[in-house]
């Protein structure tokens, strides 16, 4: 069983890490991030891409917490604190009792990451998307789905931002992922791998519902508004989502929601 260890003073050192975190997330933070909530912090715990380096838990819930405790190794610290005292170090209110500061141990490049799926499988390339909401329902759909993985241009916001791992329901902690350098030629970088990639647009040459998909696919997703750069929808096959007469817009994360369904329904 790890160490528990009572704080009573919220200016405590040992706790630095997760004072004032709505004001200051952790993410770019030497690779360390914040995970809120027990659904949240149990993804973390099982994580093969991230490790847990402590956790802060309000008394009251210890007990109910303890199985979850169990799992940790003896070198992670665990924080207990009275409510008033988790509320006073976390900046807010926190209702949902427990906290913890993970670290990133797997952080390939996207080459390498694509190197390492094997046989017939879907992953997808995300453009330009800096909503912190949007990231986190993608990547919770690519996990409800089975996506291989999901490659993020240099535009995207970072999906360990604490609310994108909160609205993926950690998610994102369990797809792998990795970042394309700035100038990197993405298509070029899946045709490599023997990936097609086929982009979603309002515009889209094909409907959805018509389109069978090949066996490894990178399903390309822009920004809502901008969408995807006229090179990437120059260059790869386009597909729209029917849409009733007059309307031709949809969430990003719906629209993933959508695709991803689509595609695991085909490979059933």
């Amino acid at each position: 069983m790890p160490m528990l260890i009572e704080i009573h003073d919220p200016d405590d050192p040992r706790i630095e890490p997760y004072r004032d975190i709505r004001e200051r997330d952790l993410v770019g933070r030497a690779g360390l991030f914040v995970a809120e909530g027990k659904v949240v912090v149990e993804k973390l715990v099982g994580s093969a891409l991230h490790r847990p380096l402590s956790l802060l838990i309000a008394a009251k819930r210890l007990d109910a917490l303890r199985p979850l405790v169990a799992q940790l190794g003896d070198d992670v610290p665990v924080f207990v604190a009275a409510q008033p005292m988790l509320d006073a170090i976390a900046g807010f209110a926190m209702h949902r009792g427990i906290l913890a500061i993970g670290r990133r141990t797997d952080v390939p490049d996207a080459d390498a990451l694509l190197a390492r799926q094997r046989g017939d499988g879907d992953v997808l390339l995300l453009s330009g998307i800096a909503n912190h909401d949007n990231i986190g329902g993608i990547f919770r759909n690519a996990a409800a789905f089975g996506a291989a993985a999901v490659l993020l241009d240099a535009e995207c916001c970072d999906p360990l931002y604490r609310k994108a791992i909160r609205v993926s329901v950690g998610a994102t902690l369990l797809v792998p992922t990795a970042r394309l350098a700035r100038d990197e030629d993405a298509l070029a970088l899946l045709d490599r791998h023997g990936f097609a990639p086929v982009a979603l647009s309002p515009a889209g040459a094909t409907e959805l519902a018509d389109w069978r998909p090949g066996p490894r696919n990178a399903m390309l997703l822009g920004a809502e508004g901008p969408g995807l750069s006229p090179d990437i929808l120059s260059r790869a096959r386009s597909l729209r989502i029917a849409m009733t007469a007059g309307f031709d817009s949809l969430n990003v994360a719906t629209t993933s929601g959508i695709v991803l369904h689509h595609l695991a329904t085909a490979r059933r």
